[in-house]
């Protein structure tokens, strides 16, 4: 009687180990499965598969209909994204069209006998038409920025090379209001995206000639252990500490500044662009004290 307990037992010791070593593998097979399902989401290559009625299977089919939902978001995602870039491109294209024909018949109608009064209506065209192309050029970069359609690529550079360029560019336009720009012929290194760190700075410095009357502009630099730092600073109409978040939203104009040519959004695409690489934008003014423009860029 004993010797057959004893086999029994021992049956059961068997069964109850092959059962518990048919668990695991079954468990392994799922773990692997899921892991498999995962790294198909990670590529983008997840499908439906059958599952069984089991409640590890269960589990299994719940993570498959989850990881389907975020593929299906995703693919949405990304045809909005492809819809978006479609429209900008067509806005782009048909708005350049016009524009430019709208300046160059202005510039066609300056040649002829106009009295004073249609030089004047031609001049606010041709000021009206130059707003509209910069507004509709700082409107698509931002939509590209904002969407992820065009991602700034930093890289090691030397800001030098990059502030001597906006020095050329805009020294006539500073020199035509009688002002000084004075740019450094220091050598400072960053990680920035050229030509996104070109149009930020840009707009920081028309800016600056903007609202300067008198004096000058100087560009500079300054370093941080972690941070290079362009310093564009002016001699301006400046403006008090609680209208400097103002300056940076979107179409943000401070009343001061109503009767200057813009629409208030070069700021806020500069901003835009040094955050997207990383960094930062801080300013220190006062009202009729000037302005100082600090761009902290990655080392």
């Amino acid at each position: 009687m004993s010797e057959a307990l004893l086999i029994t037992a021992f049956a059961v010791a068997i069964a109850i180990l092959l059962y518990a070593l048919y668990k695991e593998y079954r468990t392994d097979q799922m773990i692997d499965r899921m892991q498999d399902m995962l790294d198909e989401a990670i590529r983008g290559d997840h499908v439906e598969k059958e599952f069984s009625e089991t409640k590890l299977s269960k589990f299994e089919s719940k993570l498959a209909d989850y990881l389907q939902s975020s593929s299906l978001s995703a693919d949405n995602v990304k045809n909005d994204r492809d819809k978006i870039k479609t429209l900008i491109s067509d806005i782009s294209h048909q708005t350049k069209t016009p524009i430019t024909n709208l300046l160059l018949h202005s510039e066609l109608l300056k040649e002829s006998e106009l009295s004073e009064d249609q030089r004047d209506s031609l001049s606010a065209i041709e000021s009206e038409a130059e707003k509209l192309r910069f507004l509709v050029d700082a409107l698509i970069k931002l939509s590209r920025l904002e969407n992820g359609i065009l991602e700034p690529e930093p890289k090691n550079d030397d800001l030098s090379r990059l502030v001597k360029e906006i020095g050329n560019a805009m020294r006539p336009k500073a020199e035509g209001k009688g002002l000084c720009l004075n740019v450094t012929d220091k050598s400072e290194q960053a990680c920035f995206d050229y030509k996104w760190t070109l149009e930020a700075v840009n707009n920081i410095v028309d800016n600056a000639v903007k609202y300067t009357e008198k004096g000058g502009i100087d560009i500079t630099f300054k370093s941080t252990e972690m941070f290079a730092c362009i310093s564009v600073k002016d001699t301006g109409i400046g403006m008090a500490e609680s209208d400097i978040p103002k300056i940076f939203s979107r179409f943000g104009r401070l009343q001061s500044s109503r009767e200057k040519e813009g629409v208030g959004i070069g700021l806020y695409l500069a901003r835009e662009i040094i955050t997207k690489e990383g960094g930062y934008i801080k300013v220190k003014s006062a009202p009729g004290a000037g302005s100082e423009f600090l761009i902290y860029l990655k080392k």
